[in-house]
């Protein structure tokens, strides 16, 4: 956890073979998964946010696919766990 912007860009374009000005938010935790950080471009530069936690560790869902919604996101940052979640149906735009 001790890399900055570029430290972390360069990682998203090394291992993941992306640009990290794409717009996406690229998310980095700790082996002890009580420290994150998210990676964002907004247009202008590289934004990081970074959170500790005082105590538990972060829910991390293991996936073959790596993305998560927005949503997905800040219930992990809330501490929630998301197996728990039981989702209402809704409207969904169709693409």
């Amino acid at each position: 956890m001790r890399k900055g912007f570029y430290g972390l860009g360069n990682i998203v374009r090394q291992y993941y073979k992306r640009e990290a000005t794409d717009g996406a938010v690229y998310i980095f935790v700790n082996r002890r998964r009580d420290k994150m950080k998210l990676l964002v471009w907004d247009r202008t530069g590289y934004v990081v946010y970074y959170k500790s936690l005082e105590q538990g560790t972060f829910e991390v869902p293991i996936r073959s696919n790596s993305t998560l919604s927005w949503s997905e996101l800040v219930l992990i940052l809330e501490g929630v766990r998301l197996d728990s979640v039981k989702r209402k149906k809704r409207y969904s735009y169709p693409r």
